[in-house]
């Protein structure tokens, strides 16, 4: 039988915190974990201080099967994630010499100098393997079930194409959706609470949305690694739409 897979991302920065940077590597790294049946389970978001990222890398590899970080590799003062995960995991950390061949092979290419600052980011803990980053070249890396990225989404996301094939999935979640215009949560709630006490192999949320006025409503989604529990839910789901005297749309 299929396993469930779980992963947390923790996300490292004050600009995260700050509000100054919005966060989508989050929504990037669920959305490319959940078709090969890893369903992220926490999300945190610290500063770039040492105790904080170490007490929960810690915390997080121990609770799940894989984590991911974004942010704190680069070649400033304030990026710090490399050296506390070393320190989480008790690992010696320095320059690394196949690190470095990368960047250096990478700044000669662009004609841009290799500095001493530039070369903080070939610190990798001595037991790590790295991660390639097509997109800037300075690579991350993993240690156990820690998965160290770059803060940019579009660098993260690129390596996370390295990180596929190193991960075991488990049971795909599949979802689907009702959304009925003009109904109101209160106009279901005690029945929708019924309807996910009948259907226990499933998840069930309810989410209004506000257009206008005249486009407001409610979404109801079921989620479930069972497809006939799902389909028995979804039909549950649609009477009681229908039973409060409202029209069930198929979602997107």
């Amino acid at each position: 039988m299929t396993q469930r897979k779980t992963a947390a991302v923790l996300l490292i920065g004050d600009e995260l915190l700050s509000g100054r940077t919005r966060d989508i590597n989050l929504q990037n790294i669920a959305g490319f974990l959940a078709p090969i049946g890893i369903q992220v389970a926490e999300a945190r978001i610290v500063s770039d201080d040492e105790s904080a990222i170490v007490d929960a890398v810690n915390a997080l590899r121990a609770a799940y099967d894989y984590v991911f970080t974004t942010g704190g590799i680069g070649p400033t003062h304030d990026d710090i994630t490399a050296d506390c995960v070393a320190k989480a995991f008790d690992d010696p950390i320095g320059v690394r010499d196949d690190a470095l061949a990368i960047i250096r092979e990478r700044y000669e290419q662009t004609g841009v100098e290799l500095t001493e600052a530039r070369m903080r980011m070939a610190r990798i803990p001595d037991s790590a393997s790295l991660i390639k980053n097509p997109v800037s070249g300075a690579p991350g890396f993993q240690l156990g079930n820690v998965f160290v990225m770059a803060g940019v989404p579009s660098i993260a996301r690129a390596m996370l194409e390295d990180v596929g094939p190193r991960l075991e999935g488990g049971e795909v979640i599949k979802s689907a959706n009702l959304r009925a215009k003009g109904m109101r949560e209160g106009d279901v709630a005690a029945h929708l609470g019924k309807v996910a006490e009948e259907h226990p192999g499933t998840s069930i949320g309810s989410y209004p949305w506000y257009g206008g006025p005249k486009d407001s409503g409610v979404n109801i989604v079921v989620r479930s690694a069972d497809e006939t529990a799902l389909d028995a839910a979804m039909q549950a789901v649609a009477k009681m739409i229908t039973d409060a005297g409202f029209e069930p749309v198929a979602g997107d």
